[in-house]
């Protein structure tokens, strides 16, 4: 809870409870390059525990997706990581953005207008935990346009924070090498710098 009380006092100017603009579903579909090009655009994280849920999800709703490793943990640097603390949901376009999740054809839209999640209520806890940003201390992400109009959200975040508490507690690692998943996805003009596989995180 210190993560919380930390994040509730050093970031929480504004009293302003987090909703998605109207018409927006930008966090589901731009996709950023992390931690440089060079590993590619990454995907939604998905826990362990979570793959198998998502895969039938998608399943269940006759999507085709994407599921890559995204951190891996070993005990030596020569021999790849032998346990895998996070994977990642990829993108549907070919450079890697729009969820697959993301009910873009239908015609339908969320209650802010948006398009509507086909999981809402089953989505990862990344997305739960959106638009917190893990760092120290913990922020909002400025790419979210809700935060770039309105800077602050109040402790109606609860929920956001204890989903990025979930996250956090999983990704310490057991190991003292972490390694990073190369995605091989982007921009087409991007792609002589893109790697793809693992590569450790220096």
């Amino acid at each position: 809870m210190l993560i919380r009380k930390r994040f509730l006092s050093n970031n929480i100017k504004k009293y302003v409870k987090f909703q998605c603009i109207t018409d927006c579903s930008q966090c589901c579909i731009e996709r950023e390059y992390y931690p440089s090009k060079k590993f590619g655009k990454i995907g939604v994280l998905i826990l362990p525990e979570e793959k198998e849920r998502i895969e039938r999800l998608a399943n269940e709703n006759r999507l085709k997706i994407k599921i890559l490793p995204r951190i891996g943990i070993s005990k030596m640097k020569d021999s790849g990581p032998t346990k895998i603390l996070a994977y990642q949901l990829m993108g549907s376009e070919s450079n890697g953005n729009t969820c697959p999740f993301l009910d873009v054809d239908s015609g339908n839209k969320s209650p802010h207008g948006g398009f509507p999640c086909k999981i809402y209520k089953e989505r990862p806890l990344a997305c739960i935990a959106y638009p917190l940003i893990e760092s120290e201390p913990i922020t909002l992400d400025q790419k979210c346009k809700f935060c770039k109009e309105h800077g602050n959200a109040d402790q109606n975040l609860n929920s956001e924070v204890e989903s990025l508490l979930k996250i956090k507690e999983k990704m310490i690692p057991d190991m003292p090498v972490i390694w990073r998943f190369a995605t091989g996805v982007g921009e087409l003009e991007d792609k002589e710098i893109i790697e793809s596989g693992w590569i450790i995180d220096k």
